[in-house]
């Protein structure tokens, strides 16, 4: 028995493709799974005008013959007849969305040039027109060289005209599929854009104005440059725009110190408030301002649509490092906080892609280290201009973002090449509209994240300093003997010293590793609580933790402090996060030991090269 014709409905996802196969084969419909794999399969019947049946496939959305997920490499397979159980189809309706034609026509000439009876259907035209786009469907057909029908599937527009395109096709001798190449990417995105500009007939001024405005932010050259830019005027503004509101919290938290210590006599109490609670939160909320900054930048980034572009201008530098496009968001996420970035990674299919999305997301310079970043730069690094409208201080901060950035990258590449062999895979994106960010939106996200800082200090940073003030201030010690190094935290500290000493850190330094590993931010406060418990009731007791840190480190100890933190291992609940998502401790333990070890060269080589330039 000869089987039924076979047509595929083939595009990006989207694209109404679902919606044009539900208008073409209605309830004549079977839904189950393909051989071997959890990709669903729906197929269904269509009869033509003249009655015969053909048998149509709904294959699943994909961006590119390429696969990158398990859903592509079904849809490249089914059409190529690799597919398990499956035959080759007969002929392909590749459906494409008229208001984002450029981006699906990549895709579609792909399909194009397998060499199948095709026929594109332009579907959702209506939204096209009423987003200020008309398109002629005869030059973009002259353009691709097979049929092409305007469709609106959810109201059934087209559809008979399909259909009867479709009778045509199949009425004639059918070509063999060709073995498919992998095609340049870039070649037949120049040419779909070149294609899609030429099927416009009409077009909005706000459409004509994005296309503007990517053809610069998203140019090869110029891009980059402008990306760049923003990230540098992002992190002058960390310093410059948070002066004032950081001298106002500063006040205020001296204020206070100087209330309780006027109103408690001197004893434990006392020195719990001003010592541990004052001492060390104290010293990690006056970060706020540079926080909320920060976060304005990123809000306004994401809001206003060019936040996806830096994703497009970073996936080939991230493709050269071996990691997956698709790495670039839960990357990106790692920037606010690592542990949602690693479960972020939960969207990319490739085992190996994934895992080195993990082991590599901690070296992202998630806010948590912005205190320890912002108390070692205002502390050493003068506040000066290099150049008009540039800080040395934001210069400073931008280098250690984009030393991290780096480090992440040279990780991934030596992963890819050993652990994790394999390259990353290119990532499709759809580039959304450009718009205004809505005030509102704006203020309820800084706020959110100032909750999430401040209910942060007032658990784990204010529990972790009591912790260590109390090792700090037990047991007592004797007359004219240092308080910290007679305690339990001045022995425990005396014994990393002990490890870290050849890289240039102090015994502060010491006693700030352990309980930074609960929190980056407390490494701020751990050094704030140790200072005001060795400053007792002096003169020194009041004055800003950042003087008190230029009379006791040399610049290469601060030098080597800034290095070992873009580095170094984040807090435990990153590690209890990679330890789920990995599921065991192998993983894990890599990450903590490399990251260790990356920590302590870097720290190593940036203080010895800072002493042998005197500084």
């Amino acid at each position: 028995m000869t089987p039924l014709p076979l047509v595929a409905v083939a595009g990006n996802p989207n694209a109404g493709k679902s919606a044009l196969f539900n208008a073409l084969t209605g309830a004549r419909q079977k839904v189950g799974n393909y051989p071997g794999v959890t990709v669903e399969r729906k197929s269904g019947r269509l009869v033509l005008a003249d009655g015969r049946p053909v048998e149509m496939v709904d294959l699943p959305g994909s961006y590119s013959l390429e696969p990158g997920s398990p859903d592509e490499a079904v849809t490249r397979d089914v059409l190529l007849g690799r597919q398990k159980g499956e035959r080759a189809p007969d002929a392909l309706v590749i459906v494409v969305d008229a208001s984002n034609l450029d981006n699906h026509l990549r895709f579609a000439l792909q399909l194009i040039e397998l060499g199948l009876p095709t026929i594109v259907a332009l579907n959702m035209v209506d939204l096209a027109k009423r987003d200020g786009l008309e398109l002629d469907a005869k030059v973009l057909e002259a353009e691709l060289g097979v049929p092409v029908i305007e469709t609106v599937a959810v109201r059934r527009r087209g559809i008979a005209e399909l259909q009867a395109a479709l009778d045509d096709m199949l009425s004639s001798p059918r070509c063999g599929v060709h073995e498919h190449a992998p095609s340049d990417l870039v070649r037949l995105q120049r040419r779909a854009r070149d294609i899609a500009k030429a099927a416009v007939l009409r077009e909005s001024p706000v459409r004509l104005w994005t296309h503007r405005l990517d053809s610069v932010l998203l140019h090869p050259v110029v891009g980059p440059l402008i990306l760049a830019a923003v990230l540098f005027v992002m992190f002058q503004a960390v310093f410059a725009w948070s002066e004032v509101p950081v001298s106002w919290i500063e006040s205020f938290v001296a204020w206070v110190g100087q209330g309780v210590t006027d109103l408690l006599p001197d004893g434990l109490l006392r020195s719990l408030l001003v010592d541990g609670v004052l001492g060390g939160v104290g010293a990690v909320i006056v970060f706020l301002p540079q926080i909320l900054i920060l976060f304005l930048f990123i809000l306004l980034l994401e809001a206003s649509g060019y936040m996806v572009r830096a994703a497009f201008l970073m996936d080939k530098l991230m493709h050269g490092a071996g990691l997956s496009g698709r790495a670039f968001i839960p990357l990106l996420s790692s920037f606010a906080c690592a542990v949602p970035g690693i479960m972020a990674t939960r969207t990319i299919d490739n085992p190996k892609d994934r895992l080195t999305t993990i082991l590599v997301a901690p070296l992202m310079t998630c806010s948590a280290r912005l205190p320890v970043y912002t108390l070692i730069i205002a502390a050493f690094i003068p506040d000066r201009s290099v150049g008009y409208g540039i800080g040395l201080q934001g210069l400073v901060m931008f280098g250690l973002y984009i030393a991290g950035v780096s480090g992440a990258l040279l990780a991934s590449l030596a992963l890819r090449r050993t652990i994790t062999r394999g390259g990353g895979g290119a990532f499709m994106m759809e580039l959304p509209k450009y718009q205004m960010p809505l005030l509102k939106d704006v203020v309820i996200g800084l706020y959110q994240r100032a909750v999430i800082f401040l209910k942060r200090a007032g658990t784990i940073i204010l529990g972790t300093t009591v912790l260590l003030w109390a090792l700090a201030s037990f047991p007592q010690a004797k007359p004219g003997q240092s308080q910290v190094e007679a305690s339990i935290a001045g022995h425990i500290g005396d014994g990393i010293y002990q490890v870290v000493k050849p890289i240039g850190f102090n015994r502060d330094i010491s006693l700030a590793l352990l309980p930074a590993m609960a929190a980056r931010e407390v490494a701020v406060s751990a050094i704030g609580t140790v200072y005001s418990i060795d400053s007792g009731d002096d003169a020194s007791a009041n004055v800003a933790l950042e003087d008190k840190l230029r009379g006791r480190w040399s610049l290469a100890t601060a030098l080597a402090f800034l290095a070992w933190f873009v580095f170094a291992p984040q807090c435990i609940s990153t590690i209890a996060v990679t330890r789920r998502e990995t599921n065991g401790w192998k993983w894990p333990l890599f990450m903590v030991s490399y990251l260790f070890v990356l920590a302590y060269v870097a720290a190593g080589a940036t203080y010895w090269t800072a002493v042998a330039l005197g500084l």
